[in-house]
């Protein structure tokens, strides 16, 4: 279960961190199941700290834009957020749509993402993107110091996936 492992992994490394130092980074995150991320993002809206969307947030990581609050999310040049509906796997093995697991993505995602969502055709198998002026009308732009900040002294909350900083390493290879 690579999402508890990143629970774990994120829990560890916010054990260190106080709340005035810490910055959670998302890139490369490529999803999951839903239930890990909520909690996770749980975790950091309760931590009081900011998240910086600086690469690939897709699937059930886009869960962070309902749950975090919005205040507290900028997003860099890199980020690039992608939606679609959730599935589950049949007992043959193959994906398929979940309306429930859709349902509560949807209710989870505040109201300037649904409606986005709407505007693209909706939730539905096919991902859609949200990136560049569409998501910095949105949501704040970082600012340059903090795009460095993985570079500088500043510290962050991260876990490694791939070689790629992420907030999570928990993301499957499949998407919701």
């Amino acid at each position: 279960m690579r999402g508890l492992s990143a629970l774990v992994v994120a829990t560890a490394t916010l054990a260190g961190l106080s709340s005035a130092s810490a910055q959670f980074r998302i890139a490369g995150d490529r999803g999951g199941q839903i239930g890990p991320y909520l909690q996770q993002f749980a975790m950091v809206r309760e931590s009081g700290e900011s998240v910086v969307i600086d690469g690939n947030c897709l699937s059930a990581c886009t869960l962070v834009l309902g749950t975090v609050p919005r205040d507290r999310i900028c997003v860099t040049d890199r980020a690039n957020l992608g939606f679609h509906a959730a599935w589950n796997f049949a007992s043959s093995g193959r994906p398929v749509y979940s309306p429930e697991g859709t349902q509560l993505l949807w209710e989870v995602y505040p109201s300037q993402i649904r409606q986005w969502i709407k505007r693209k055709g909706g939730l539905t198998p096919k991902m859609i993107f949200l990136r560049g002026r569409e998501l910095t009308s949105m949501y704040a732009s970082c600012s340059a110091p903090t795009r460095s900040a993985a570079r500088d002294k500043a510290r962050t909350a991260t876990a490694r996936n791939g070689g790629a900083q992420t907030l999570f390493a928990a993301s499957s290879r499949q998407p919701l």
